[in-house]
C-alpha cells in the first residue's frame, strides 16, 4: 500500500515539520518513504509545501501530484491543490483560517479548527501537529502507539521542553 500526502500552507505554519514528523513516524513503523520538502521563495510568508509518500514498496518518485491526503493551511494552498487530490482521497482544511468549503463531492474532507484549539491549549504554533493527529487517526497511514519516539527524532535535544506540547497537539488533533 502506497499513500501520497501532500501538506501545504504559510511559510512559518510548520508544514515541513509536519512532513518530517510523518516521515519519522512512517520510518520507526519499517515503511518505505519519501520526504520533499520545498524550500526556496515561498518561505517566510509565501505558500511552502511538502510531499510526503508512505508505502510497503520502494518508493520510485519523490514528486507527489496526485495526491491521496491533501491538508492545507491556508486558502492559497486549498485554491492551488483541491483539484490535484485522487477522487476518494482525503482532504484535511484548517477551518480557522480557510472559510470556503471543498467544491469536489469525490473526497472525503475534514474541517478541523486547528487554529484555534492550538490556542486554545496554549500552543499557537502547533495547528500543524493537531492536523497531523486528525490525519493519523482518518487515515491510519501510520498507528498513533509510540508517536513519542517519533517526536523524539523530530524535537531536537536543545528544544526537548517542547516534546510535551508537541504531544499534546497531536492528542489534541487524534481526539476531536
Amino acid at each position: 500500500m502506497t499513500t501520497e500526502i501532500l501538506i501545504a500552507g504559510f511559510g512559518g505554519q510548520g508544514v515541513l515539520f509536519a512532513g518530517k514528523f510523518l516521515a519519522y513516524k512512517a520510518l520507526l513503523e519499517n515503511k518505505q518513504l519519501s520526504w520533499l520538502p520545498s524550500y526556496g521563495p515561498e518561505m517566510r510568508g509565501g505558500t511552502a509545501n511538502c510531499s510526503v509518500i508512505i508505502s510497503d514498496e520502494p518508493v520510485g518518485s519523490p514528486i507527489v501530484s496526485k495526491p491521496d491526503v491533501l491538508i492545507v493551511m491556508n486558502l492559497p494552498s486549498l485554491d492551488k491543490y483541491e483539484d490535484a487530490v485522487v477522487p476518494g482521497g482525503k482532504i484535511f482544511v484548517d477551518s480557522t483560517l480557510i472559510e470556503r468549503k471543498v467544491n469536489r463531492t469525490d473526497v472525503d474532507v475534514y474541517y478541523i479548527p486547528a487554529t484555534k484549539l492550538a490556542n486554545d491549549i496554549e500552543a499557537p504554533t502547533l495547528a500543524n501537529m493537531i492536523m497531523i493527529g486528525k490525519v493519523i487517526k482518518e487515515t491510519g497511514v501510520v498507528p498513533y502507539d509510540n508517536i513519542d519516539k517519533a517526536l523524539d527524532k523530530v524535537v531536537s535535544a536543545r528544544k526537548a521542553a517542547l516534546k510535551e506540547i508537541n504531544f499534546k497537539a497531536l492528542d489534541t488533533g487524534y481526539n476531536n
